[in-house]
């Protein structure tokens, strides 16, 4: 069922047009970052700093320039050779790629991605990088279009809140898992209450369009779609100073609303395990399709 009080189509629209946007900047010599009207500054220190030099050195620029995460899931995720991941909404392909390299050439790396802009720029940095574990492949995270029990991990970076069904997101990445099969994702995340209007304003400027679900909802959510060994790890804890600017430039009042913004917004890392009984209790390994 969609999360409460969101227009599943416009918000997928949205999605589809910023991040087409952001592909295209990065195809014309440019960057992206949160969108076609955020200043970079908006951006720290969400999107900065994510990968080390020696990860920027393993893939072509483009992809590191495409990347609008929060975190940096292949530095936190155990990754082993021979195994297949997935990426759920892969971007510009920097994840799945760093990935490819870990998993190795028995191993397979998969992308997912709605956006066909970005699908474009992804296969242009696969060509470049000389990936041959790697496939691109068009669909929505609602729906994704693998078998059942077929995935060894599942990664996202900054993807998943903006999903209206984060639901049915889970229960499908619950499904293409195989049993034992690692989440391992990181996202944008918020920890208690607040007045809706304070909340919706600084995740527009954490996410740009996101929809965070509190760190209890999450887990509740992943426990539901049938995960356990539930984590959830703060990578970025923000405070209300990283977002003087944007949230001024709303109408806010920064200093008024500190104590609600402050350590209650942040980049996570997610963990959690598809059950090894789970193919057991299915009574064979595609019954979960």
């Amino acid at each position: 069922m969609p999360d409460a009080n969101v227009d599943v189509v416009n918000i997928k629209e949205v999605v589809k047009e910023k991040y087409g946007q952001a592909a295209l900047r990065v195809t014309s010599g440019g960057s992206s970052c949160c969108g076609a009207t955020a200043a970079r500054e908006f951006c720290d220190p969400i999107t900065s700093n994510l990968y080390d030099e020696a990860q920027a050195g393993q893939i072509p620029e483009e992809a590191m320039l495409a990347s609008l995460g929060c975190g940096n899931p292949t530095a936190l995720a155990q990754l082993n050779a021979g195994e297949t991941v997935l990426d759920l909404g892969s971007g510009g392909g920097i994840d799945v790629l760093l990935s490819a390299k870990r998993v190795g050439p028995t191993g397979k790396a998969y992308g997912l991605d709605m956006t066909d802009e970005m699908l474009a720029l992804a296969n242009e940095n696969k060509r470049k990088a000389g990936a041959e574990n790697v496939e691109f492949l068009k669909g929505e995270i609602e729906n994704i279009p693998l078998p059942a029990n077929t995935v060894d991990v599942i990664i996202s970076n900054c993807v998943i809140n903006l999903s209206a069904d984060k639901d049915r997101v889970l229960r499908e990445a619950f499904r293409v898992l195989k049993p034992g099969g690692r989440f391992a994702v990181s996202d944008v995340v918020t920890r208690g209450e607040m007045a809706p209007e304070v909340r919706q304003s600084v995740l527009a400027w954490v996410g740009c369009i996101a929809g965070a679900l509190e760190e209890n909802e999450y887990r509740g959510k992943l426990g539901a779609a049938g995960f356990e060994q539930i984590e959830i790890e703060p990578t970025r804890i923000y405070r209300a100073a990283d977002a003087r600017e944007f949230l001024s430039s709303a109408g806010i009042d920064v200093d008024a609303i500190a104590a609600q913004v402050d350590e209650k917004f942040m980049s996570a890392f997610v963990r959690a395990v598809k059950p090894k009984r789970a193919q057991e209790a299915c009574g064979s390994p595609t019954c979960c399709n």
